[in-house]
């Protein structure tokens, strides 16, 4: 028996080794693949991969899922670990199918384990990995032909909560209903081991319920929810009134927020260890939700209010997520767009900085695989918010006509947009004719051939970087 599992290790041994030297042969040839190539191969090699690898991180694991935000969210409770001497075996590149996971965890070292999770893949990551803590962010409509309605993703996220119950601790979005209900039984108590964070400044709430507007219906009866006030999409305070189905009242809270545009934000946060002061140079409300996601995981994990609000301080963006790189003498903010929700939430920002001055965009939409190729999202997201604000617009990427189209009926001047379909001569073009700065809007696989063509130029790191 012995001499066998000496074999067994051994020859798991020798196809990590295998692994990893593809994956370096990989970003040699400068072809990319370095964050999913290792980690694929490693899994045809060794099915049960990260069930083995995950075994050896004995001070816990923290797995991050939601439809926005989790890249951030994972960044975030990253940054707080590292402020405190903790540096988790992180899929900090985005890669965050099975195979990313298995990369990461072949290619770093360490006790403990932090991992975004696409939405999709959660339950099959979560009965690998056994994670002691696990944040669920939110659920919105996103790539209706590859995850299908959010229903459904909620219905197999319930049944991973309901199977890791007592076992593994949850930080919940108390403000989406689809969350939330995941942290309470049939009887409407909580299960062991929730804990919910949201917002409590009403000021913050939106006039009106947005067109991007998901969750309608009670999970439970089925009956439309009571809104009293929606922040984000349908992130609010709800209630159910056939059967009385309501939001839970967070342990971690914002209670007071002032938004500064794409400068950031402050905010007061109540917590069961006391109130905390956060300065967080990211802007939106939308990081707000993720800064009190992972200001909640954060407290799980033992880090001390105060040592979370001085990491998030200093908190630095994601590629994408409001990273700022200079090209061309102009200073270029990129900020992912990929569905209306999140869409919105950009514009909302972007609708402060135009209150100065009016500001110049590139917008480039894609409909790939990893983009979904239905782009009518397009058509839910509230572009009229920057119509008359905006002084030029270059519209990119393989739907550049339909988004120029979507801007023209939003009300946005024909005179002031722009079709570039390439992306490397559409961002030229733009950045040239940009005054001061120029926001940079991809959807996803955009983000990819854009982040490619800045490290091209050395402007920005390679994924595994």
């Amino acid at each position: 028996m012995a001499g066998r599992r000496r074999r067994g290790g051994a020859l798991l041994r020798a196809k990590l080794a295998a692994s990893r030297a593809i994956g370096a042969a990989s970003r040699a040839s400068g072809r990319g693949g370095g964050t999913t190539l290792p980690g694929r191969v490693l899994l045809r090699l060794a099915p049960d991969a990260i069930a083995q690898l995950g075994a050896g991180l004995d001070r816990g694991t923290t797995i991050v899922s939601a439809t926005n935000g989790k890249t951030t969210t994972a960044g975030m409770i990253a940054a707080v670990l590292a402020a405190e001497g903790r540096q988790p075996v992180h899929n900090r590149a985005g890669s965050n199918m099975t195979w990313g996971v298995a990369t990461a965890l072949l290619e770093q070292h360490g006790h403990e384990g932090l991992f975004e999770v696409d939405e999709a893949w959660l339950p099959r990551v979560t009965e690998q990995l056994e994670p002691s803590l696990i944040v669920l962010g939110n659920l919105f409509r996103d790539q209706l032909d590859r995850y299908g309605e959010m229903e459904a993703l909620a219905d197999d996220w319930a049944k991973t909560v309901t199977a890791r119950s007592g076992r593994t601790a949850f930080a919940l979005n108390a403000d989406d209903p689809l969350i939330a209900d995941l942290g309470r039984d049939a009887d409407e108590h909580p299960r062991e081991g929730v804990l919910y964070f949201g917002i409590d400044d009403d000021s913050q709430a939106l006039p009106e319920l947005q067109h991007a507007f998901d969750a309608k219906h009670c999970r439970r009866c089925g009956h439309p929810y009571a809104y009293e006030r929606a922040f984000v999409g349908h992130l609010g305070h709800y209630s159910c009134p056939h059967c009385g189905a309501e939001r839970p009242r967070p342990d971690v809270a914002a209670t007071k927020i002032e938004l500064r545009g794409m400068d950031g934000s402050l905010s007061t946060i109540r917590t069961p260890a006391g109130e905390i002061e956060l300065a967080l140079p990211l802007p939106g409300l939308y990081n707000v939700y993720n800064a009190l996601a992972a200001v909640t995981a954060s407290l799980r994990l033992g880090v001390a209010p105060e040592r979370i609000a001085a990491a998030l301080g200093q908190m630095r963006a994601a590629f994408g997520r409001v990273e700022t790189i200079e090209v061309g003498g102009v200073a270029v903010s990129i900020l992912l767009i990929k569905n209306p929700a999140g869409a919105n939430e950009v514009l909302r920002t972007l609708r402060l900085e135009a209150e100065k001055e009016p500001i110049d965009l590139w917008v480039a939409l894609n409909d790939r695989i990893a983009d979904g190729r239905d782009v009518s999202w397009v058509w839910d997201a509230d572009f009229e918010l920057l119509a008359g604000v905006v002084r030029r617009v270059v519209c990119a990427g393989t739907r550049a006509p339909e988004m120029a189209l979507r801007l023209k009926y939003a009300g946005w001047p024909t005179d002031r947009i722009e079709v570039v379909p390439g992306i490397e001569a559409s961002l030229d073009r733009a950045a040239a004719g940009a005054e001061r700065r120029l926001f940079a809007l991809p959807t996803y696989t955009a983000l990819l051939e854009l982040r490619k063509l800045l490290a091209g130029r050395g402007l920005a790191k390679e994924f595994w970087q």
